[in-house]
């Protein structure tokens, strides 16, 4: 999503472009030109911004059914294969889920019925034809809102219909169970849309596949993290070893501790010990390119890392890290000391060693990561 432009704000949720979004527009104009002129180039370009700006009401569908559980929507960002609204957190009940999910296709269902009424009804299937020029463009916006409701309730992830499918299962068995079956639904569907796309020699079903695989995985991965993270405190998973810089630190002196140690954020820490900011890996590289190693670490630093107590929750932690995409959490005593960093790649360490336990114990996992 780093490739992405912001292009409005609509009740605090960020549009987004994805740079590949507006290569596929450019692509859909230059061939539609090479077939048949200016005028089939502006038709198709146009055809594709109003199919988008459906799919951008559908994301708006579950911004707002999430706002109604006091869920947040920080952006969406719309990409060739689709869209993607990434609210804060998971709605907690089933119930709530379920009508998070729905809101998308009904969405897009309401706009079919208005383009319906619209048209005062359809003469023939001809706009079943959705990439034909020939036929009205209303009426092939029509069908293709249909499309994406049979699309989107799909029993997989990342589509809606598997969160409806895990709304369901989770009624009844439980979250963490019902996220596991329909996470692997969505991989046996995946596999079948890879096969089918390969034996019939259509790569936009191989990619959906892959897509659809991709998304699966990732769900069955997130919500593996949140149940093991379930009761234990940042203590547990924090790195207590590691090298510091100091906020008159410069970058070269960052890149020497990057290469003697296995770091990759580098915790600014004032002369109280309280946390003023993470320089990652990325950005010192970038600043070393494009600045110098004589840069102030001060200047290149991310700003905006927050900061959780030692016997806070692990769940608190990790929801931040997820909410702000953030390279590292700090952790701090009761002084407001820092005393440890929670990363992705310690969090995943500790889920490895979790899984290979029969029981768990406290403390469960070492609470030291060593520096070289």
């Amino acid at each position: 999503m780093g490739w992405s432009l912001p292009i409005g704000v609509v009740k605090g949720t960020v549009i987004r472009v994805h740079i590949t979004f507006l290569l596929f527009l450019v692509w859909i104009g230059v061939v539609a030109f090479a077939r048949g002129g200016q005028g089939a180039a502006l038709q198709s370009v146009l055809y594709i911004v109003l199919l988008f700006l459906c799919v951008l009401l559908h994301e708006f569908g579950h911004v707002f059914a999430a706002r109604r559980y006091g869920i947040q929507t920080p952006d969406i960002t719309l990409l060739p294969i689709g869209g993607v609204a990434r609210l804060e957190r998971v709605p907690e009940k089933p119930a709530q889920e379920l009508v998070v999910a729905l809101a998308g296709p009904a969405v897009n269902i309401a706009i079919a019925l208005l383009l319906f009424l619209a048209l005062g009804g359809l003469a023939s299937d001809a706009g079943t034809e959705v990439a034909n020029p020939g036929v009205s463009l209303l009426e092939r916006l029509l069908w293709v809102n249909l499309f994406l409701v049979a699309f989107n309730l799909i029993p997989a992830f990342p589509m809606d219909g598997g969160r409806v499918l895990r709304a369901i299962l989770a009624h009844r068995l439980g979250y963490a169970r019902g996220t596991q079956i329909a996470s692997r639904v969505g991989q046996a569907l995946a596999f079948a849309f890879g096969l089918w796309g390969l034996l019939g020699g259509n790569p936009l079903l191989m990619f959906i596949a892959l897509f659809v695989y991709l998304g699966a995985a990732s769900e069955a991965h997130a919500v593996q993290m949140q149940q093991v993270s379930r009761g234990l405190l940042a203590a547990d998973a924090m790195i207590t070893r590691f090298e510091s810089l100091q906020p008159g630190s410069v970058v070269e002196d960052a890149v020497r501790c990057l290469i003697a140690t296995t770091q990759h954020e580098f915790p600014v820490v004032d002369g109280a010990g309280q946390l003023r900011g993470v320089l990652t890996r990325d950005d010192m590289i970038r600043a070393l390119r494009e600045r110098g190693p004589e840069t102030p670490v001060l200047e290149v630093m991310r700003p905006d890392v927050p900061v959780v107590r030692d016997r806070q929750l692990l769940e608190d932690a990790l929801r931040l890290m997820q909410e702000k995409q953030l390279a590292a959490v700090g952790v701090a005593d009761g002084t407001g000391r820092l005393v440890g960093l929670i990363t992705p790649e310690n969090v995943g360490e500790m889920m490895m060693v979790l899984s290979a336990r029969p029981e768990r114990r406290s403390p469960i996992v070492p609470r030291i990561r060593p520096s070289a």
